[in-house]
């Protein structure tokens, strides 16, 4: 089964649904349908009893490059609504992966950038590229973590070294990733989807349900959760967008140049 979901592609091999970030022109930034469009794909792989595991991946050289900065940059200088600012777009993208009824796997083809590297983080296993690069990249455009970022990072790599990599926006590499446990294998890029696949199919010969009830208690044995992570970063993100430094951060991507903050 083939399904094009306007910057996503959906693929069913027997029991593994691989969904594919396909705005390659963007390297895969969530921007234009494509949060609308992760949604979607994931519903129909939970909806589909015969899909056991998903497979998330990107096309081209990226995996996700993180949010559209352009598109965010037009609607905060043009006064244009950022989007529901309980429950915005990004948080239900982040929660269809997150939330979803099967295990899901992350096959990191390339850089995961900022708010791509979370939607990474939100997948069960993810198993990267030598190629793939990590970031919480969002301070170096006046911003902070969010689709979960605040929630995912420490749960995975511990308080302190979330802290450094938000603070810095530092980039790393997939052996690095592999030492942090942000990922559980690193493969040669033509060995990615080979390693992915076979993962997922080991994980779909055992009984779906108990695996379902498994993953939940994994995600729950931490206080507050995801969803109370969630409010936390859009209310501190929607001052940041505010800020004179955000709107710089942004400028200064589209201009190619580095930012100048003045800590207002």
């Amino acid at each position: 089964m083939h399904r094009v979901f306007g910057c996503v592609l959906y693929e069913q091999r027997d029991s593994v649904a691989i969904i594919t970030l396909n705005r390659t022109e963007r390297s895969n930034a969530l921007g234009g349908t494509m949060r609308e469009d992760i949604v979607a794909a994931m519903a129909m792989a939970n909806d589909n009893d015969q899909v056991r595991v998903v497979v998330l991946t990107g096309a081209g050289k990226a995996f996700c490059a993180g949010g559209d900065l352009r598109e965010i940059y037009g609607r905060v200088t043009e006064g244009r609504p950022l989007a529901d600012k309980i429950e915005p777009p990004r948080d239900r993208t982040l929660l269809a992966v997150y939330e979803a009824s099967k295990p899901v796997i992350a096959a990191v083809n390339g850089p995961a950038m900022g708010a791509g590297m979370n939607l990474a983080l939100a997948a069960d296993i993810r198993i990267a590229s030598r190629t793939a690069i990590f970031s919480q990249s969002h301070v170096k455009r006046g911003l902070m973590p969010d689709y979960g970022g605040t929630y995912l990072l420490p749960t995975i790599v511990g308080q302190s070294k979330a802290f450094e990599l938000i603070y810095t926006g530092a980039a790393i590499d997939a052996e690095d990733a592999l030492r942090l446990q942000i990922v559980s294998q690193v493969v040669e890029p033509g060995d990615l989807m080979v390693a992915a696949m076979d993962l997922a199919q080991r994980i779909a010969l055992n009984a779906p349900l108990p695996i379902r009830l498994a993953k939940r208690a994994v995600q729950q044995h931490h206080q507050g959760g995801m969803r109370e992570a969630l409010f936390r970063e859009t209310a501190a993100q929607n001052i940041c967008y505010d800020t004179d430094d955000g709107q710089e951060g942004l400028r200064a991507f589209l201009e190619k140049r580095d930012p100048v903050f003045v800590g207002r």
